[in-house]
């Protein structure tokens, strides 16, 4: 079988979210997969670090970028040769057109449920392009059980064409010294309204004494603007391999969103024995559970206070308790498991 991938949202220099799913999906894919030929579908020549192509993985690359997935790409479907037995597209946007069945990955639906972070350009191709592919998916993977319930009630797609595919763990590095010394705690993630970081700030400066900094690793994103603030730092994109050591020397990792679709950090965090604060909202409590503590509704900067002051009084034995079984529920999310759920889909719906 020739699978045809869209694999754009994998081929950026600094990847998170949804490019660190892509990635992560295409490389296993690759190392997995000896039956199965992929041709690869980009906008750009493939960056170094997506994998090498070989007889059963060929690149195509097609020019212009614009309207891609509403034009260029159909074009290439109905017309070039080979042509693909089956399509995914890792990200939200299936081709506008396509002779092909199609699946589809979608990471949350924030754009419904807090349109207000959203620029207003951005909501509406993210409501008008996210409509059409859901409805033309011959199936869905969703990246929780808390985004397969949205998707079911906001698009009635039947739960038959709707799997779960949980994003993996990456096992960081932890050698080095950190990029920060002394105490702090640390919010890992794209700086934007949904992440809830205005009332973070505003929580974490409140509680006196201050006995930590704030550290704010993550690339801008829109709709947001970093201001100066006494004790919190801004570290912007932070790679892989140093981001191992920042997470472990924490004194625990908050994730205060209004809406997550999974929390790749979070997770990191677990795995690497290191404290987590997160809301208790959409995804959140599926995949902390009772591994960590909870921000409660309505998210507000008094209920984050209180959630940073319990973190930072936990008494040790319930500390070493939650590590424990928050470690060993980190090793229930593998990449690898996610890309054999993909793999088995496709097999059991094409052929």
């Amino acid at each position: 079988m020739l699978i045809g991938i869209d694999a754009n949202e994998a081929n950026v220099a600094n990847r998170v979210g949804s490019n660190q799913f892509a990635y992560q999906i295409l490389s296993q894919l690759y190392d997995q997969d000896k039956t199965n030929q992929y041709l690869i579908y980009l906008k750009d020549q493939p960056l170094s670090s997506l994998p090498a192509a070989r007889h059963s993985w060929q690149y195509r690359i097609l020019k212009p970028g614009f309207l891609w997935t509403q034009w260029r790409l159909p074009l290439s479907l109905y017309f070039d040769q080979p042509k693909p037995d089956v399509f995914l597209t890792l990200g939200h946007y299936a081709p506008r057109f396509s002779p092909i069945p199609t699946m589809i990955c979608i990471m949350d639906l924030a754009f419904l449920k807090f349109p207000q972070t959203f620029r207003r350009s951005d909501l509406w191709q993210l409501k008008l392009w996210t409509a059409y592919s859901v409805k033309q998916a011959k199936h869905i993977f969703a990246i929780s059980e808390a985004t397969k319930k949205d998707l079911i009630t906001a698009y009635s797609v039947p739960e038959r064409n709707v799997s779960v595919t949980y994003p993996g763990v990456d096992r960081l590095k932890t050698a080095g010294q950190s990029l920060i010394a002394g105490k702090y705690l640390l919010y890992v993630g794209t700086l934007q309204p949904r992440k809830n970081l205005d009332a973070l700030i505003k929580a974490f400066t409140s509680i006196t004494p201050l006995r930590c900094d704030l550290v704010i690793a993550g690339k801008l994103g829109w709709k947001y603007k970093q201001r100066p603030t006494p004790n919190v730092k801004y570290l912007g994109y932070v790679s892989n391999d140093k981001l191992g050591a920042l997470i472990k020397s924490s004194v625990g990792l908050i994730l205060p969103s209004l809406y997550e679709g999974f929390g790749i950090p979070v997770v990191q965090a677990m795995a690497l024995g290191t404290p987590v604060l997160v809301s208790r909202n959409s995804s959140l409590p599926e995949i902390v559970a009772d591994c960590g503590l909870y921000i409660e509704p309505p998210f507000g900067h008094e209920e984050i206070k209180q959630g940073i002051i319990q973190l930072l009084s936990l008494p040790k034995a319930a500390k070493q308790s939650q590590l424990i079984a928050a470690k060993q529920k980190s090793m229930n999310f593998s990449w690898k498991k996610s890309a054999q759920k993909i793999l088995e889909v496709i097999n059991e719906r094409t052929l």
